[in-house]
């Protein structure tokens, strides 16, 4: 289990399959700010708060220079579903081995109910334009999130 990376060190290269079919890597992204945010699962009740906050905020990311990425071990199927049953405006990118997960630290040990088990920590980070990560949310309450993050965004 990989630690988590902090701000000012290289966010690790990835490629993955989004939503749409297409490989999305991060470094096409390079000299915009990427908001890379990872989820449990697709069409759960926190998992689609989030993902309709960041919609419903993402014009003002836009404005600032970010794009959104949502990650879950979920199939494209699973999020053509999800992002058309919430008019999503990002991409869902498809981590089914949970490889890029693992490689930011969001793959952990949860535990619930008293249930030890491996999976998603909902997690955020902000990379700036050089590939640097610039602000980590390690274990993201979804209430206002998407505030925390316009506002970090402003301050850079």
């Amino acid at each position: 289990m990989a630690d988590w990376l902090e701000p000012g060190t290289k966010a690790p290269a990835f490629t993955l399959v989004s939503c749409s079919g297409e490989k999305v890597k991060l470094s096409q992204f390079k000299g915009k700010t990427v908001v890379l945010y990872f989820y449990p699962k697709d069409d759960t009740p926190g998992c689609t708060k989030e993902a309709c906050a960041f919609r419903d905020a993402e014009k003002e990311m836009t404005k600032l220079g970010a794009v959104v990425l949502g990650v879950s071990p979920d199939s494209t199927e699973s999020h053509v579903k999800f992002r058309e049953k919430y008019s999503l405006n990002f991409p869902l990118l498809a981590d089914t081995d949970h490889a890029i997960a693992e490689l930011y630290g969001a793959w952990r040990e949860k535990n619930m109910y008293g249930k030890k088990s491996m999976g998603v920590q909902r997690s955020t980070y902000i990379i700036d334009g050089t590939g640097k990560v610039a602000k980590v949310w390690k274990k993201v309450s979804v209430d206002g999130h998407d505030v925390d993050i316009l506002a970090a965004l402003k301050a850079e």
